[in-house]
C-alpha cells in the first residue's frame, strides 16, 4: 500500500505573537524543515506539505527537499481546509497526517503507525497514542475516507471522522510525543527547559 505523509503547516501560528512557531529553532534547524526531514526519512512513499501562501519563509525552509508543496488559500477558515487541500487529488492508498507543530514525533514513531496499517488491514484509521491509550498523532486514514475528508469544514480538522470511525480505529502506542504540540511561547519555553 502506498502512503503519502501529509505535513500540515498551513495555520497562522496566531498564538505565538510575532513569532512563527514552525520557524522556531530545533537543534539548529527550523521546526518545519526538521519535521519534513523526519517524514522524508520514514517509510512513506511521498511527502506533501500544506503551506499558507502568505508565509514565504515556510516554503523557503523546505528548499532542496523532495516535498510536494500545496498552498492553502483558506488558511484563515481552519484546519479542515488544510486537510482538504492536502488530500485533494491524492492517489495513495493511505495518508499519514503529521501536524508540523509536534516536535517530539520521530521517524520511528511515524513508521510504527504506518507498519501497523499492514498488521491491521481492516482498520480504517490508525492513530498514535500515549502510554495511557489517549489518542493523538500521527493519524493514518485509508483512501476510502478521502471523500469524507473533502466534506470537512471549520477548525476541528479530522475530528468528526475520528469520532465517526472510532470503532474502526487502531491505537498505536508511541508515548507522550503523540500529544505534545507547541502553540505558544510558553509551550516552547517549557519544551526547551525539558530538553536541557
Amino acid at each position: 500500500m502506498s502512503i503519502t505523509a501529509l505535513l500540515l503547516a498551513g495555520g497562522a501560528s496566531s498564538r505565538m505573537g510575532t513569532r512563527d512557531k514552525l520557524l522556531e529553532d530545533v537543534g539548529g534547524t527550523p521546526l518545519l524543515r526538521e519535521r519534513a526531514l523526519a517524514c522524508l526519512a520514514s517509510c512513506a512513499d511521498r511527502v506533501r506539505a500544506v503551506l499558507p501562501p502568505d508565509r514565504p519563509e515556510r516554503a523557503k525552509v523546505l528548499t532542496g527537499l523532495d516535498v510536494d508543496i500545496i498552498y492553502n488559500d483558506g488558511a484563515d477558515v481552519g484546519m479542515s481546509n488544510s486537510l482538504r487541500c492536502g488530500v485533494a487529488g491524492l492517489e495513495a492508498g493511505a495518508v499519514l497526517i503529521v501536524l508540523a507543530d509536534l516536535p517530539d514525533l520521530t521517524t520511528p514513531d511515524l513508521d510504527k503507525v504506518m507498519r501497523a496499517a499492514d498488521a491491521h488491514p481492516l482498520a480504517t484509521i490508525l492513530r498514535g497514542a500515549d502510554a495511557t491509550g489517549k489518542p493523538g498523532h500521527p493519524v493514518l486514514l485509508r483512501q476510502k475516507l478521502y471523500a469524507d475528508v473533502m466534506t470537512l469544514s471549520g477548525d476541528t480538522g479530522a475530528q468528526p471522522l475520528l469520532r465517526q470511525y472510532k470503532a474502526d480505529t487502531v491505537l498505536v502506542p508511541i508515548g507522550a510525543a503523540a500529544l505534545r504540540d507547541l502553540d505558544t511561547p510558553e509551550d516552547w519555553a517549557a519544551w526547551r527547559a525539558d530538553r536541557s
